[in-house]
This record gives structure tokens, C-alpha cells and sequence, in this order.
């Protein structure tokens, strides 16, 4: 199979890449390289012809139609993520979550190809009255761009599916963490205690429940559900059946590091306008086709803390 992965240089994106590799399948990474980093791919481009970067961006439909033809199935995976600064930057989760969606799905139409994996997240579910949340909870408010321009993705590839007869895998991330892990909660925290191992800055209260997912078993669940699931339109959660209080992961990093900061509170039951106080999705539809987590929320955040120690360079980068 020859598969296309936008956002191939990320954190997701470039996992999933170096798993389709090892698979013996063909990939094309495409990414503009905002956020995803190069070294990422160093064992991708160890496949030789087999592997190919493209550097562009998806709001320019033309690269992007000429670095899509001849696929097989797109793993959509870009998107702008950072939910925190959505407000100050409205139209960038617009353009880069909604716009982009539509481009790769009518440059896909054009190319004729019919399948595409598409990261969503829990955000859609806004703060939901049912935790843990189902895939056919009702929609409340949407409470962040992010969620509702990810929301308007899965409504366009829904679309698509209808209008064109695409057949679509649509997953609902809670908050991915592991080997390449750049932005998020652990990320940030690593950091300041790294510059400043006496004190650490937490956003809100710190009894933020949240619930993650390690990145590989997180492409564990996207093959199974792609191999077993057949029909035109098919929407998981993905996540683990456990949360923890941003305070939990706080304590895990600290031991880790062996540090004992003092915590320094903003206050309030949420870190940042769209931060979801409870985040806890029901994971029984993927538990059904027989994946199931082999890490827990724990150890998930311990193989992130080392993957952090161990490549500080991720640091620099970032900035």
C-alpha cells in the first residue's frame, strides 16, 4: 500500500510513519515543518525508496495535489493543536484544521483516492454531561476553537463519505503522550523543572482530571480499527478507562526527576479558556474489536519523562 501522512513529521505523524515503514508499506510525509522536526524521520529515511518527504503546506492545494497523487489511503494527522492560545489566534485553528481538512479531501477526490484516517480529539465533546463521554453522547456547547474547528472536519469528511463515497476512520484522541512528545501538560512541566527545579507554574488548580493515551498504543487502536471496521463512516474514542489530577502527573514527573518544587496555583478549576476540567472518554466501542492499552496512564507519562531526559534537544527545537 502506499500511504500519505500529513503532519508526517510530528509527534503522531512521524510514529505512525515509522510504524507503516516497518509494516513494508510505501509513505509520503508531508509537513511545512512548523511544529514537526526533522530529526523525527531519521529512521523513515533509513527505508530509502520507500519513504518520501514533502515540505509544504496544506493550504496550498496545488503542492499538496501534486504530492498526493498515486496513494492508496491518507492518514490525516496536521492540524494546529495548541488549544491553549486558540482565542488569541482565532482564524489559525479556521485555516489549519478546518481549511486544511477540506483541501486534503477534494485534492483525495481529484487524485481518486477514497480512504482517509483523520485525528480528531475529545475536545468536540465539549464539557459533556456523560463521563465517561460515548461517541453518540449529545453535543453541548462547543467550548474551544480547536474542538469546533475539529468538529467541522469530521462534518466535511462525513460529508464526503456521503457525497463521493469515501469511506472514513475518524478518531477521538484524548491527549497522546510518549516518544516525541513536544506540547502538552508533561512537556511543559518537564521543562520549567528542568530550568527550575524549586518551583513549577500549574495552570488552574492542578485537580484538572485528565486522561491519556501512549502514542504506540494509540497506533495499536487506529490498525484494528481500520482492519475490522467496515463501514463508510467509522468514529472511535480513543483513550484510556482510567484519569488522573494534573497534581498525579505533577508527582510522577517530580519523582522521576527526584525534585520538590513548590506549586505555584493560578487558581480556578481551568488552566486556560477551552480547558476541559474532566476529560474522560468511554473506550468500550475499540475495547469491542479486541485492543486494549498495554501501558497505564503512569507509565505512559514515565516513558515520556524519559524519552525528555534523554533527548533534550527537543527543547531547543521547540523554541
Amino acid at each position: 500500500m502506499r500511504y500519505f501522512v500529513t503532519g508526517g513529521a510530528g509527534f503522531i505523524g512521524s510514529n505512525l510513519v515509522d510504524r507503516l515503514l516497518a509494516d513494508g508499506h510505501s509513505v509520503t510525509a508531508y509537513d511545512n515543518l512548523s511544529t514537526g522536526l526533522l530529526p523525527f524521520l531519521d529512521d523513515a529515511h533509513k527505508a530509502g525508496d520507500r519513504f518520501k518527504l514533502v515540505e509544504g503546506d496544506l493550504l496550498d492545494d496545488k503542492r499538496l495535489a501534486g504530492a498526493i497523487a498515486g496513494h492508496d489511503f491518507v492518514f490525516h494527522m496536521a492540524a494546529n493543536a495548541d488549544v491553549r492560545f486558540g482565542t488569541d489566534h482565532p482564524r489559525r485553528d479556521l485555516e489549519q484544521n478546518t481549511i486544511v481538512t477540506y483541501n486534503v479531501l477534494e485534492t483525495m477526490r481529484h487524485a481518486k483516492i477514497n480512504q482517509i484516517a483523520f485525528a480528531s480529539t475529545g475536545s468536540i465533546y465539549g464539557e459533556c454531561p456523560v463521563v465517561p463521554t460515548p461517541e453518540d453522547a449529545p453535543f453541548p456547547v462547543q467550548t474551544s476553537l480547536y474542538g469546533a474547528s475539529k468538529l467541522a472536519g469530521e462534518g466535511l469528511i462525513a460529508a464526503y463519505c456521503s457525497g463521493f463515497n469515501y469511506r472514513a476512520f475518524i478518531f477521538r484522541f484524548v491527549s497522546i503522550l510518549g516518544e516525541r512528545y513536544t506540547h502538552g501538560h508533561v512537556f511543559d512541566f518537564y521543562q520549567q523543572l528542568a530550568e527550575h527545579p524549586d518551583r513549577i507554574r500549574v495552570l488552574g488548580n492542578g485537580k484538572q482530571r485528565k486522561s491519556y493515551l501512549y502514542i504506540q498504543d494509540c497506533i495499536d487502536a487506529i490498525f484494528t480499527v481500520i482492519a475490522k471496521s467496515p463501514a463508510a463512516v467509522n468514529i472511535y474514542n480513543l483513550g484510556t478507562d482510567e484519569y488522573c489530577e494534573v497534581n498525579d502527573s505533577i508527582g510522577w514527573i517530580c519523582n522521576r526527576m527526584n525534585v520538590t518544587p513548590t506549586r505555584e496555583y493560578t487558581g480556578g478549576d481551568r488552566g486556560w479558556i477551552g480547558d476541559n476540567p474532566f476529560i474522560f472518554l468511554e473506550t468500550r466501542k475499540v475495547r469491542s474489536l479486541g485492543w486494549k492499552p498495554k501501558l497505564t496512564i503512569q507509565q505512559g507519562i514515565m516513558k515520556t519523562v524519559e524519552y525528555l531526559a534523554a533527548n533534550p534537544w527537543v527543547f531547543e527545537k521547540r523554541k
